[in-house]
């Protein structure tokens, strides 16, 4: 039965009508990919070219799902089913109805489409017959056991009957808890052909969506007929299955977005199973030619053969789709809202593809390269970093006219504050200083990978030996600073590790041209590919996730960004601290002038790094004295807002504002003063409110100093000395990728040496472990063989 032409100019506002030039072939205006998609499609009779609409286009990024006001969620069979596939699997619809009320009353319009009708009628007929059965054979027997009692085959419509008015129920009664009323609309395929019944359905659902109600649709599978083959009209996708419906009503409704929940994560480039599957993050039209689709779910009519379909068509038809998982337990509670918010779930189908590597291609890449890398000889790892060096030498003019732009941008958006501006600006000295430290790291490339750490002869003819080896690719995240770029590459290439970076927007062409010079020093050995620079949209939430491609995170950033990192990174370390609060204690047998000195750097020099002053403790004896009033002189000439501490404050009659808490990084001309009783006092209140990133003594008590110094439990512990000074230059490592606070793995400021771990090789003579049983020829020796020095 054919369509009247005037049916898609009703319902898609100025459509081409059915039959004109129009719908047979694309506009030149068409991207290849969707002309190649049409081609391909052409001959598959359950799909055909959906009309495009004009006011919609679907979104070409993730980050831009946010933005979607209209949403159809497909729920299939293996999601509101139970496992014995009698009866629903309440837990995950609850929660689904949750996330879907969430959004509802955030403003948005969302529509339901739904299996489990089959699943629900199932169980309540089998729960019917096996009572009729049971009574039956009572009587017939006098005796209440039941016996030889089989369920017959149920008929699927019969079972939608009896299960469509108890799900109904079900999803009014969770509704109600979030204060949202539902409505239940049956379809089959012959509504969307009668013109009459397919805008009496638009009207209901427009109306429904005005008053806040959330439509529940369903194919009427009491009813429906099979689907016949090849029975797709020019323009339509047929009402095969649930998917095809979420699809058609998607389009016809000029959804935002589709969102499709199944049984599995997504959408795999070969069927999920095998063990070189790989979920596909975002899917083009045309790229369909590399996917290998496996068997159908374990209930329900569709497959992922019949999403990809059914989504490429939503797609075409002004609707983003989102394919992804209804029934993993990491993701059921929060997928829906996960997906509106732009996070990387499940497979996103886009029309725009981008021009360079995908994230997770860029991690392949650069695993693949820092192998190559780690494999070259130590000089050849040298040479890379001291051709980088020279770059920054040779292009220092580039490279700060482009930085001037970004800082020309910082200043005109007016977002970041001076702290951030002066680490977004890079200089000629900051140039020559980042040439010098490459050349330091460069010569630290020949103690670095596959240095022998020990060796133990464990049997005689069976050695043992332990050396050193990358840690795999680092994902590092940085903020403002690009100068950070070379320093972590330099860091990378000595020690063979494959890196990806993630520099933030305000310094994209400072980070691009350093990036460009760092891949030309790769490009002299062949491993151009070991440092990525991620210019993509992927929010750092989505990078936290490739547990499988990064084997360590290193955030150089806020506090705040250290913490958020640390949080949603739940498959990969994280090497870093969250808060850099540092002390400063000055004993009562300081000298005033190396006082005041350590202080006002400490606090001054660089208030926003991370290895600034925040507390300053002083000895009770010190109250009063003009000493004390020195060391306050000098903070007010340098225009440092103080805070009192509780003890400080209960000495004083006018004092400053009191602390609000111990435990604050400030960041800025700003610290709290507290006062101590004595260094024991001192490390206690340090242990209590430190975040063991750097704390430090001024004394010239040397006992006193070395007490402190054993037994305050951070990464850095001065005497005399500026908590600055915590910096991986500084102690001589050249560079760092960061100071870590964590007590596993590297501590302190982290070079070259934080960035390996080992492995161990166990060289033999045919021995196995019986050879030394209680009855076997062998015994362990296990006698440590000298190591000897590298030269």
């Amino acid at each position: 039965m054919m369509w009247k032409t005037s049916l898609i100019h009703r319902f898609n506002s100025g459509l081409p009508e059915i039959g004109s030039q129009a719908t047979k072939c694309w506009p030149v205006s068409r991207p290849a990919s969707i002309k190649q998609l049409a081609r391909h499609w052409s001959n598959v009779p359950f799909l055909t070219v959906p009309p495009r609409r004009t006011p919609g286009k679907p979104f070409a990024h993730r980050s831009e799902l946010k933005q979607a006001k209209r949403i159809v969620v497909k729920l299939g069979s293996a999601v509101v089913t139970r496992g014995d596939e009698c009866g629903l699997a309440l837990g995950r619809l609850a929660s689904i109805v949750e996330q879907v009320s969430i959004l509802q009353n955030q403003g948005r319009e969302m529509m339901i489409v739904t299996s489990g009708a089959v699943a629900f009628g199932r169980q309540r007929l089998r729960h019917e017959i096996l009572l009729s059965q049971s009574v039956r054979q009572a009587l017939h027997s006098g005796q209440n056991q039941l016996k030889d009692m089989t369920v017959p085959v149920l008929e699927a419509r019969a079972c939608a009957a009896a299960g469509q008015s108890g799900l109904m129920a079900l999803y009014e009664a969770m509704f109600t808890q979030y204060s949202i009323c539902a409505a239940q609309i049956l379809v089959t395929n012959l509504d969307f052909h009668d013109e009459q019944k397919r805008r009496n359905l638009s009207s209901t659902l427009h109306e429904l969506l005005r008053m806040n109600i959330v439509p529940i649709i369903n194919t009427n599978d009491a009813v429906v007929p099979p689907p016949e083959p090849n029975s797709d009209l020019q323009g339509v996708i047929s009402i095969k299955d649930n998917d095809s419906l979420a699809a058609r009503l998607a389009v016809e409704m000029r959804a935002d977005m589709l969102i499709v929940l199944s049984d599995v994560e997504g959408l795999f480039d070969s069927p999920p199973g095998l063990d070189d599957a790989k979920l596909i993050d975002t899917f083009y039209p045309g790229d369909q030619q590399s996917i290998t689709f496996g068997t159908k779910s374990r209930v329900g009519l569709g497959g992922m053969e019949a999403k990809v379909k059914a989504a490429l068509w939503a797609l075409q038809g002004g609707t983003s789709v989102v394919i992804a998982s209804g029934t993993h337990p990491k993701v059921t509670g929060h997928v829906i809202n996960d997906i509106v918010e732009g996070k990387k779930i499940g497979t996103f189908f886009s029309e725009v593809k981008p021009a360079g590597p995908t994230i997770e291609q860029q991690a392949e890449m650069a695993r693949t390269d820092g192998r190559i890398m780690a494999s070259l000889q130590p000089d050849q790892r040298a040479d890379i970093i001291h051709r980088l060096a020279d770059l920054l030498t040779d292009h220092r003019d580039e490279i700060l006219k482009a930085n001037e732009k970004d800082m020309e941008k910082a200043v005109t958006l007016g977002r970041l504050s001076q702290p951030l501006l002066k680490r977004l600006s890079l200089t000629t000295a900051k140039l020559n200083s980042l040439a010098i430290g490459l050349r330091q790291i460069a010569a630290s490339t020949q103690d670095s990978v596959g240095r022998l750490i020990r060796r133990t002869r464990v049997a005689k003819g069976l050695d043992l030996e332990q050396i050193t080896v990358p840690i795999g690719v680092l994902l590092v995240i940085f903020e403002s600073r690009p100068d950070c770029l070379p320093q972590v590459s330099a860091l990378a290439i000595a020690s063979g590790n494959g890196l990806l970076l993630k520099g933030g927007k305000e310094a994209t062409l400072s980070n691009h041209i350093l990036h460009h010079l760092t891949q030309e020093a790769l490009s002299m050995h062949g491993v151009k590919d070991a440092v990525h620079l991620v210019s993509t949209r992927e929010e750092v939430e989505d990078l936290c996730r490739l547990n499988k491609l990064i084997d360590l995170i290193i955030p150089r950033g806020s506090s705040q960004l250290v913490r958020d990192i640390q949080k949603a990174s739940t498959g990969i370390p994280v090497l870093g601290h969250s808060e850099g609060i540092c002390h400063v204690y000055v004993d009562s047998d300081a000298n005033i002038e190396k006082a005041i000195k350590i202080v006002r750097d400490s606090k001054c020099d660089y208030p926003a790094a991370c290895n600034a002053l925040e507390t300053l403790l002083i000895h009770r004896d010190l109250l009063r004295t003009p000493f004390f009033d020195q060391i306050i002189d000098m903070l007010r000439v340098e225009q440092v807002k103080i805070h009192a501490g509780p003890k400080f404050a209960s000495y004083l009659t006018f004092s400053p504002s009191e602390v609000k808490s111990l435990r604050t990084e400030y960041g800025d001309l700003e610290c709290c003063i507290e006062v101590v009783d004595n260094v024991q006092d001192a490390i206690g209140h340090i242990h209590k409110y430190s975040s063991s990133h750097t704390d430090a003594i001024i004394t010239e008590n040397e006992e006193t100093a070395e007490y402190f110094m054993q037994h305050v439990d951070s990464a850095c512990v001065f005497w005399n000395a500026s908590t600055r000074f915590s910096d991986g230059y500084r102690f001589g490592l050249g560079a760092e990728v960061g100071i870590s606070t964590s007590r596993i793995h590297a501590r302190g400021p982290v070079g070259l040496e934080g960035l390996l771990t080992t492995k161990w090789l166990l060289r033999g003579e045919g021995q196995t472990v019986s050879d030394f049983a209680e009855q076997g020829s062998m015994s362990y020796i296990h006698e440590n063989i000298p190591v000897p020095q590298r030269t």
